[in-house]
């Protein structure tokens, strides 16, 4: 018996650092007025292979089945097309409307540190705001969760209208950005000797291919070099990098979120700011998160080509968030209460845990069968700082004795007393 590849179990302590990275997700998400939702995980095949979905290299990792009545359907890769779908179906939603998800999506792709074939991705997006605040808040959003989760990062941006006007400047065909797009953003992982080698295969007229020789040769280039070097001056792209750029200067971002104009994301979807989030130290090399502005696809979806609904998201990758907090541990939240029966006195042990609880307390009843000295040692162990032992004259009294750990002190108090004690 073993585990499908690419597949895990969680439990003990890495399930409850998942749960503190999920938790603090969520507590963000509501925190800026995100509504919480839930999609199908099957989907009809027609829909996840849309062309207006997530390209070629996404459908080819598609968990694909059929169901008895004969039906072509597919397990999400990802939570946005299911969540495009829902604003497609549902016209008479009020925008802008704003959702997060937290939810397993599946991908028979190549298995490695960070990437599963059942994983957990925490999406949020925005229908309705078409300007650059959508971008500036998600981007706040994700600082203050990797700060809280203790993880300095860098997010690189670009935008994909902005970069189409360079390609179109350097003399790539229309129907052929797509794929260099695609092609520029392995920069970082082929360098730019194997991006002007795949780009070389495509076709391109040697003029084209020279100018993008030039573009990689160019060191890190800012926006101005680039805007002035393709007279780029009131093109759509150009003003929508601008705006964004002033704004996460004015928001105090600009030193986490830095501009990178070679980056694309994998999606095809995506019509403008995209982003990406990495590890500041560069120790961890895989993407913490992503997302970008996908203006088409909802209306595409319902067949109404010439309507766009300005839309924006962001996704933490789960799987890789929790693989840099494998080498880069963050604080654990203690234990609860420990009740330690002593005797025959369970009935009593579970009726002082029920109180404790009904205040909130998180409380665990022992077993009272291990020495009391070893069950101390592993409550203090766990970093539980208060433990409550009741024996038979505890009982005979109606009262239980408060032992704090770090204190190593011990008295004699009522439950009331405890949870006043407790809870402070």
């Amino acid at each position: 018996m073993q585990n499908v590849k690419g597949t895990y179990d969680y439990f003990g302590r890495e399930q409850s650092i998942r749960q503190k990275v999920r938790s603090t997700l969520t507590e963000l998400f509501e925190l800026y007025d995100f509504e919480s939702m839930d999609t199908t995980l099957l989907n009809e095949l027609e829909l996840l292979t849309s062309k207006y979905a997530g390209g070629d290299e996404i459908l080819r990792e598609m968990y694909q089945l059929t169901d008895q009545g004969g039906r072509q359907l597919g397990l999400r890769y990802d939570l946005t097309i299911p969540f495009a779908k829902v604003i497609a179906l549902n016209p008479g939603m009020e925008f802008p409307y704003k959702r997060y998800e937290i939810g397993k999506v599946f991908r028979d792709g190549p298995v490695k540190k960070g990437r599963l074939r059942e994983f957990l991705q925490c999406d949020a997006d925005v229908v309705g705001i078409a300007g650059p605040q959508g971008e500036a808040e998600l981007m706040q959003l994700a600082a203050e969760a990797f700060r809280r989760l203790e993880i300095p990062v860098i997010l690189k941006w670009n935008n994909r209208r902005f970069l189409g006007e360079i390609l179109e400047a350097t003399g790539v065909p229309l129907e052929d950005h797509l794929s260099v797009m695609l092609t520029l953003d392995k920069l970082a992982k082929i360098g730019s000797t194997g991006v002007l080698a795949e780009l070389m295969e495509k076709g391109l007229t040697p003029a084209a291919t020279g100018k993008l020789k030039e573009l990689l040769d160019m060191d890190a280039p800012s926006l101005d070099e680039l805007a002035v070097k393709y007279e780029l001056d009131g093109q759509p792209g150009l003003l929508e990098v601008l705006a964004l750029q002033q704004l996460i200067a004015g928001i105090g971002l600009a030193e986490i979120c830095v501009f990178d104009p070679f980056l694309s994301r994998g999606l095809s979807f995506y019509t403008g700011t995209v982003y990406e989030i990495f590890d500041a130290s560069g120790a961890y090399t895989s993407s913490l998160g992503g997302g970008g502005r996908y203006d088409s696809i909802i209306g595409k979806l319902v067949g109404r080509d010439d309507i766009e609904y300005p839309t924006v998201g962001i996704s933490f990758g789960m799987e890789s968030i929790m693989a840099l907090l494998g080498e880069r541990p963050i604080r654990e939240e203690a234990s609860g209460v420990l009740v330690i029966p002593i005797g025959e006195v369970m009935p009593q042990a579970l009726t002082a845990a029920a109180a404790l609880r009904a205040a909130g307390i998180r409380t665990a009843v022992d077993t009272g069968k291990r020495k009391l000295k070893k069950t101390l040692a592993a409550a203090n162990t766990k970093g539980i700082r208060y433990v409550i032992l009741i024996g038979e004259s505890e009982a005979a009294d109606g009262k239980l004795r408060l032992k704090d750990m770090s204190q190593q002190s011990e008295e004699l108090v009522t439950v009331e007393a405890a949870i006043a004690q407790i809870a402070e």
